[in-house]
């Protein structure tokens, strides 16, 4: 690099355009780093380049365009607009939706059944029973929406949810099924049985 003008410095033509200086100085720059003596000489070249491109600008003679002129404008182009995939539901439904294993729907269908069964088969004169039950449905259902993400919060919102859920639509299901001899209660409770089971399998 003992070439004396900034053109023979870079290695460019005296016509090269502004994309082959940059790039040549960027490379030299890569080339020689951590040599301080030779990476002032190309930036010392480079610049005088552009101010000689300047000069000439200013003139009339040639046109430099805004990016080498006031590069710190630069900005990368905006990133195309696409639509989001039709068949890919939203992000908030897919943060709540979770894909269980076997076992993480056996075992607490297994629990809720059990509740379910002791519910059927609890002698009717024993209505202390039934809130118990419940309970146990309720804490069975945080227990297992809780131990997902560890955020008690969102298991309790959902467990609530579950709950109303499940004994209103008891609700709307004792007269459809009044012929049968489980009372309202029970009817009520088994569908709280059933949405916390689902709940607590299926969302997170």
């Amino acid at each position: 690099m003992s070439e004396s003008t900034p053109y023979q410095i870079l290695g460019v033509a005296e016509d090269a355009s502004f994309e082959e200086i940059q790039e040549v100085k960027n490379r030299l720059l890569a080339q020689y780093q951590g040599e301080e003596q030779t990476l002032d000489r190309v930036e010392a070249a480079y610049d005088a380049i552009i101010m000689e491109r300047l000069r000439l600008r200013q003139e009339g003679k040639i046109k430099v365009p805004e990016r080498i002129r006031f590069p710190e404008r630069t900005t990368p182009p905006p990133a195309p607009l696409t639509a989001p995939p039709t068949g890919q539901s939203a992000s908030w439904l897919q943060r709540f939706i979770d894909t269980p294993s076997r076992n993480d729907i056996l075992l607490p269908a297994g629990i809720f059944a059990a509740l379910g069964g002791i519910t059927v088969l609890a002698p009717p004169a024993d209505s202390s029973l039934l809130p118990l039950l419940l309970v146990g449905g309720v804490f069975t259902s945080l227990y297992f929406l809780n131990r997902k993400e560890n955020k008690f919060g969102r298991a309790f919102l959902l467990t609530l949810a579950a709950l109303l859920l499940g004994v209103g639509l008891g609700a709307l299901l004792t007269s459809p099924l009044a012929g049968l001899p489980l009372g309202g209660e029970r009817i009520s409770a088994l569908a709280a049985f059933l949405s916390l089971w689902l709940v607590s399998s299926f969302l997170r």
